[in-house]
């Protein structure tokens, strides 16, 4: 028994402070879904950026989302200073008994001393001040060695005050809602597809490191085509993801529905839940389809797959037999560039499409 096991009973309200990338934010909804099993009373808020704010919106355990704006960093002093007052006060209104801060943002820091909540959990980084320790109750261990899945480190956060999740308080849990699966089930009949009668490719990411070659995603492309399945393409609405779609494409023989640039991520979410299968490299849309329930492919480079590898979800890892991979550089020398993914082989990721294809389809026989 956790001699400082967090009453939880005696909790009315709870803020998750999660203020990172998209899919660091969706990867962190295990800890929401373990709360509330823990403590079905509990109502739980969480705090991220706006941009991020749809990973989180209508998940079933949350009870309010609040953000913070990233446009407040270009705003002025006066207007910055107005929002964060707005927010401060929405927060500290709500009376939390108890805050979980999963990131070393130093804003969590301030709000476990500002907000007055009892009971305060946070990683345990060692070259932070003691500012940083005095903010919290409770403090976890980073991510050890061997490496740890980041959904389990998230879980550490929790468990540190003696809720111990089961496993199906484990998944990662992303809701689409309604306007974007309409949305998505008008842009597939348009072209022709059924639920399931189609592979979704995301070949992008905003990090150009983690990309496969263009030459290659064709060739796997037309592959996939020739097996009978259309192939779906998305991207972010930013130029550079949306030009290596484009030049993709250019490059298929098979024809192809090409929604770069075109999707919300709820659509991104409620396409990928209609594929057959999902392939991508290490982003956010691969998590977002592994938590859709998608059989994911996944292409990982310099960063680790046990870390940041599809959670919970059939899936193929395909990685070189580089020895110094997983390094976390961008690109080899900073160049941009990994070697261990630009030499993977056409083959081996297909291959990969392959076995989860004949796995989903033998379990649909079933």
């Amino acid at each position: 028994m956790l001699k400082d096991a967090v009453p939880l009973v005696q909790c009315r309200r709870a803020l998750v402070i999660k203020l990172r990338h998209h899919g660091d934010v969706l990867l962190a909804t295990p800890v929401l879904g373990a709360l509330k099993a823990a403590a079905p009373a509990l109502e739980i808020d969480a705090l991220v950026y706006d941009d991020t704010g749809p990973m989180l919106e209508g998940h079933p355990a949350l009870a309010q989302l609040h953000t913070v704006s990233r446009a407040w960093r270009s705003a002025g002093l006066t207007a910055r200073l107005a929002a964060e007052w707005r927010l401060f006060s929405r927060l500290r209104a709500r009376g939390y008994d108890l805050l979980v801060h999963l990131s070393e943002h130093p804003r969590g820091a301030w709000l476990a001393r500002s907000l007055g909540a009892r009971w305060r959990v946070a990683p345990r980084y060692p070259d932070r001040d003691r500012f940083w320790s005095a903010s919290f109750t409770h403090r976890f261990a980073l991510p050890p060695t061997p490496r740890r899945h980041m959904v389990e480190w998230n879980l550490d956060a929790v468990r540190r005050i003696g809720v111990q999740p089961a496993p199906q308080d484990r998944r990662v849990i992303f809701v689409p809602g309604a306007t974007a699966e309409a949305s998505v089930q008008k842009r597939l009949a348009d072209a022709g597809l059924e639920t399931g009668g189609f592979a979704h490719l995301h070949p992008a990411s905003r990090w150009r490191f983690k990309c496969w070659p263009a030459d290659k995603t064709a060739a796997l492309a037309d592959r996939i085509a020739e097996r009978g399945l259309r192939v779906v393409f998305s991207a972010a609405p930013e130029r550079e993801e949306t030009k290596l779609v484009e030049e993709i494409v250019g490059r298929m023989r098979a024809t192809c529905v090409n929604l770069a640039g075109q999707l919300s991520v709820k659509e991104l979410g409620a396409l990928a839940a209609r594929a057959r299968l999902f392939v991508g490299v290490d982003s956010m849309p691969m998590h977002l389809a592994a938590a859709m329930d998608v059989p994911v492919v996944a292409l990982f480079g310099p960063s680790g797959e046990l870390e940041w590898g599809p959670w919970n979800v059939a899936h193929e890892v395909v990685t070189s037999a580089h020895a110094c991979r997983p390094c976390g550089n961008d690109g080899c020398g900073g160049g941009k560039v990994s070697e261990c993914l630009t030499t993977l082989e056409v083959e081996r990721v297909f291959a990969a499409v392959q076995r989860l294809l004949e796995r989903s389809e033998k379990v649909r026989a079933a």
